[in-house]
């Protein structure tokens, strides 16, 4: 444990910030881009519909470690070049992107049809209806599952070591091939994504307490 931190710590520092900022950066393109799927997967507009549900069929069934491989090394093939960072934070992006949109949908489709009815009765129109009466309750029923999300983005996020990115697990890979420090250096590596993910949970617990839907 000594010459784990006393040697390494700036390099497992470092390893844990591009964790960081995969994560980061991949929750919230997936929120943004799951918003825009689910509300085109309820919209009135058939193509809309469509177009949002083979893309969620498309990357809710790719294996993130198949899409990171192809958007690192396939898309420079057609010249499109986004670099091994951003390329992870797509590919984890676009992945996640399709589990929001179907946590966002589950929670509009809970949204109470009368209320949609009344809003209608009063002259609103579908996006004054998403705006106003679908997403604030949609968007507080799907605090818990939206956490989920997180911590699943978060742990997927070392799936950049498959191409070399030093991100956390990276990290303890290199030092442990390094050292043979055996399972200390993972031992840590996991208890930081553990802390993590802990503490995304108890942020989700207290919002989820505060903003709840009383029915």
């Amino acid at each position: 444990m000594g010459v784990l931190f006393g040697n390494y710590l700036p390099e497992l520092l470092s390893g844990l910030w591009v964790t960081v900022q995969i994560t980061g950066v991949s929750f919230v393109g997936a929120l943004i881009l799951g918003t825009l799927l689910a509300t085109c997967r309820i919209s009135p507009i058939p193509p809309l519909r469509a177009a949002a549900s083979v893309y969620v069929e498309i990357f809710r069934n790719v294996p993130l470690v198949a899409l990171v491989v192809l958007v690192v090394y396939g898309l420079p093939e057609i010249g499109l070049n986004p670099g091994f960072l951003p390329g992870v934070m797509l590919a984890t992006t676009s992945v996640g992107a399709a589990f929001a949109c179907e946590t966002l949908r589950t929670g509009a489709n809970a949204v109470g049809a009368g209320q949609i009815e009344a809003a209608r009765s009063i002259g609103l129109t579908f996006s004054g209806i998403m705006r106003d009466v679908v997403v604030p309750q949609a968007a507080r029923s799907v605090i818990g599952p939206m956490v989920t999300l997180f911590i699943g983005i978060l742990l997927s996020s070392s799936m950049a070591a498959v191409v070399g990115q030093a991100d956390l697990t990276y990290t303890a890979s290199l030092i442990n091939n390094k050292e043979a420090l055996g399972l200390i250096t993972f031992a840590v590596a996991a208890a930081a994504y553990a802390a993590i993910s802990l503490g995304a949970a108890g942020v989700g617990a207290a919002a989820e307490k505060k903003f709840r839907v009383l029915r």
